[in-house]
Parts: structure tokens; sequence; C-alpha cells
């Protein structure tokens, strides 16, 4: 890879980290830097852009790639004119082509983005101060959701559309499930398959995701993870799960110890070989597990559920109480949250690419992009002695986003004190705390009412032709 050096006095992928507020002086300096991002790119062998005259390098590739997807404008167009912008008069006519940059953004590999992704997530969670912890334990908050692609033949083929739409009205869409860290709010691990079929549920995607799972740590998940299985395998890799009962196993409260109020150890069984399990992996399963049953009423007014009941294979009642199991289960919301950030905030809802490799790229660089927005908010945090989730993540990207050329363009000596400020001002914008609030899920403003499409395009626009031909259009 060509080290070339930048007229800022910068080596290129200090360029790519510069808007995310990364210099030494600064916290989490060496969560992710300029040489480990050169060295990711050698050891995946990204090999274009080594010429002197290239104007598409890695590093303003990826640049130009981060900026595109945090930015309210995702087009290929503004993308371009970022960079032009960027280069200056360093560059040649056919290099302003938006098809030349999605070509080299091509070139970037998707394990590389992976990499870089969970390099940013396992390096801010290793420096993260104990505070930040649960009683000294790292905490993984698992949950899935869906997002949507345009509606091409590739992407039909490999991620089909729900089959309650009808064909040429719907589009294709693809299931995520994500791990997400209490602590810093970062993606630990992704997993993505088609949205329906068999095996491409929630529980299957997530057993590809349990390597990636730190020994010793907790799982916190809603009761669609709450099965004999997966706690069995979460035990065998030295991980422990938070987990809501769920709603179709029974509650047997006699069989087991009474540990306190609402407090029981209760064992389970091993059920039925699944048709997903291969009989090798059943034997070695265990025959029953012990875990605890923790039963609280919940009576205030803006809780929806009454009764919850939170299993969990945390044992010791003297360590964990009932009510602690219970206010860290309440944290699992915060997995919502991010992954509103995520389809809200970034607009990661509804996705761009034409075909289904370009797709995974862009979902991986929405989450290094969100990374390391998540890793800007909890240098804030820092700075203030707050937790990293008391900083707010869409303020942080503001930051991040209207910092962007400025920070980009300014010599090594003027980017710290710049940094240092914007970091002080971002510590004054915390999270609002609004215990008990109960809003309504209905809009004030009403949307402009637009005729909807209810047939395929190609056949509407027929149907529309030959009614101008025949005269029948005003």
């Amino acid at each position: 890879m060509s080290r070339y050096t930048l007229s800022s006095g910068r080596l290129p992928f200090e360029r790519t980290l510069a808007p995310f507020l990364q210099a030494e002086g600064l916290p989490f300096a060496d969560v992710l830097t300029a040489e480990a991002i050169a060295q990711a790119c050698d050891e995946a062998q990204v090999s274009f852009g080594q010429t002197s005259r290239a104007f598409w390098t890695p590093d303003l590739t990826l640049w130009t790639f981060l900026s595109q997807v945090l930015d309210g404008d995702p087009s290929c167009r503004a993308a371009v004119s970022r960079a032009l912008a960027a280069q200056g008069l360093h560059c040649a006519q056919e290099d302003l082509d938006t098809g030349n940059y999605c070509r080299a953004r091509g070139r970037l590999p998707t394990a590389l983005l992976q990499r870089l992704t969970r390099q940013v997530s396992d390096g801010l969670e290793q420096a993260a101060p104990a505070a930040w912890l649960w009683k000294g334990k790292h905490v993984t908050l698992v949950d899935g959701c869906t997002v949507t692609l345009p509606d091409t033949p590739a992407n039909q083929k490999r991620y089909p559309q729900p089959k309650t739409q009808k064909p040429g009205l719907g589009f294709p869409m693809i299931r995520l499930v994500v791990l997400l860290t209490l602590a810093t709010a970062t993606l630990q691990g992704l997993a993505v398959g088609p949205y329906q079929g068999k095996e491409t549920g929630e529980p299957t995607l997530f057993r590809a995701l349990l390597a990636q799972l730190l020994p010793g740590s907790i799982v916190l998940g809603d009761r669609h993870y709450c099965s004999y299985f997966l706690v069995a395998l979460l035990r065998e890799h030295g991980v422990d799960g938070v987990f809501r009962l769920h709603q179709r196993r029974a509650s047997d409260l006699e069989q087991g110890p009474y540990l306190g109020a609402g407090d029981y150890l209760v064992t389970w069984s091993k059920p039925d070989q699944p048709d997903w399990m291969a009989a090798a992996t059943y034997a070695a399963m265990p025959d029953s597990l012990q875990v605890r049953e923790i039963h609280k009423s919940l009576d205030q007014h803006q809780y929806r559920v009454k009764n919850l009941v939170v299993v969990t294979t945390l044992l010791d009642a003297k360590m964990y109480t009932s009510d602690d199991i219970a206010d860290l289960y309440h944290k699992r919301w915060h997995v919502e949250l991010d992954i509103r950030a995520l389809k809200s905030t970034l607009k990661m809802d509804v996705l761009r690419c034409l075909c289904p490799d370009m797709v995974e790229k862009e979902i991986w660089a929405h989450f290094l992009g969100y990374n390391l927005v998540r890793k800007v908010a909890a240098q804030a945090a820092v700075l203030r002695k707050l937790e990293a989730r008391s900083i707010s993540f869409t303020a942080s990207l503001q930051v991040v986003v209207g910092g962007w050329s400025k920070l980009t363009e300014l010599s090594a000596t003027a980017y710290l004190p710049l940094a240092q400020k914007l970091l002080r001002a971002l510590g004054k914008e915390i999270v609002g705390n609004r215990p008990g609030r109960c809003e309504p899920r209905a809009l004030k403003r009403r949307p402009k009412k637009q005729k909807l499409l209810m047939k395929p395009r190609a056949q509407a626009r027929a149907e529309l032709l030959a009614k101008r031909a025949a005269g029948d259009l005003e």
C-alpha cells in the first residue's frame, strides 16, 4: 500500500478517521488507528489506487463511503461531490463520474468492513471504565429487525419479498440479528439472512453469532431467545443469559427451592430433538438445566406488562439479587433505541444498493460509521465522567457530520484543539431522563396524501399510455 502524505501532513487513513475526533491526546485514541486500517487493508489484499495518479485510493473511498451512510443525503452524487471538495483540484474530469466511485467502493472487501467494525467495538469495550460495566461484567444486547432493498431481480433472488406482498408491488427484505454492547452501545456482531423461509428466524441467526460472545459475559434478550437449547449453547460458550420467560413455557415453581420473594430455582428437562440440530449435538446437550425464575409485579402505570417473569442462569442470589436481575432486564430496552438510531437516524431502514454483494457492504459501512459515532460519544462521556449512553447519539452524529470537511483538511497541530472543544461541547448533550413517560403512538402532523401503486409499475404505465393514446386523459 502506498503511504503518501496529504497536504495537511497526515497519512492517508488519518484523513479517513479525522471526522471522528481521532488523535493522540484524546480518549480512546487507540481503539482504531490509521496504522490498524492500513494493516487490515494489507492483509485483505486491497490493491487498487496504488498509482501516483489514482484518485479513488482506499482511504478516500472509505472516507467517502462513511460520509455517504452518515450524511443526510446518501446519494452517490453527493458523496462524490464531497470527495471532490476534499481533493480540491487534484482530480481529472473522469474521476467525478459516480460510476468510478461505485466501482472503487465495490473493491472494498466486506471482510475489511466487518473487521474494522468489530475492532472499534472490541477496543472500546475493553477500554471502557469499570463504572460502565454491570457488576464488573460485559453485557451484550441481542435483538432482530428487518430492512428493505431496491426491487431488483438479484435482490429478490437472494432476499425474496414477503409472501403477503403481491409480485411487482413489494420489496426484497433482509432480517438482521444484532449484538450490541450495553456499556458502549456499539455493534459487536451481526448476522444477515432472508426474511422468511426455513431456518431464517432470529434464534437461527443468533446461533451463528455465539462464537463472537465474550466468555464470562451476559446476553440480554427478549422472550424470543428464551429456549432450552439456546440457554444450553450459551452455557457451553461460558456465557450467561437473562431473558423474559417464553410465552409457551409454563412456569412450575413447586419443583425448585425458594431463593427469596418471587425468586425460584427451577429445573428444565431436555426437550425432543429439533429438526435443525444434528443428532450428535443433541446427544451432547445436558439432560437438564438449572435456571432462576424471577417474578415481578409491575404496578406502575408506565408499564404495559403487569407481571414480568425473567429467566437467568446467574444462580448466585446473593451476588445477583432478584432486584438486580429485574433492573438489568429493564435495560434491554436500550437495544430498541439503538436499532431506532440505525433505522431512523441513519436511515438504514431502506437500503440503496442494487445487488446483494453491495447491499452487504452497505450494511457493514452503516455499522462501521455507527460504531465510530458511538466512539465519539464515549469520548465525550469520559471527559464529563458520564456513562457512554448518557450522550445523545443524534448530537454525536451532528458533531461528526458538521465537522466532516473542516476536520479533514486541518493540519495536525490545529486539529487537536478543535477536537477537544467539540468534545467538551458534545459532553453537554445528555440524553433526557423521563421516567414514566407515556405518549400515544400517533402523529399529529398529517402526512400529504399520496395515491398508492396497487399494480406493477410496468402494467400501470402501459395502462396510462393506452389511455393517453385514446385521449381519455385530461
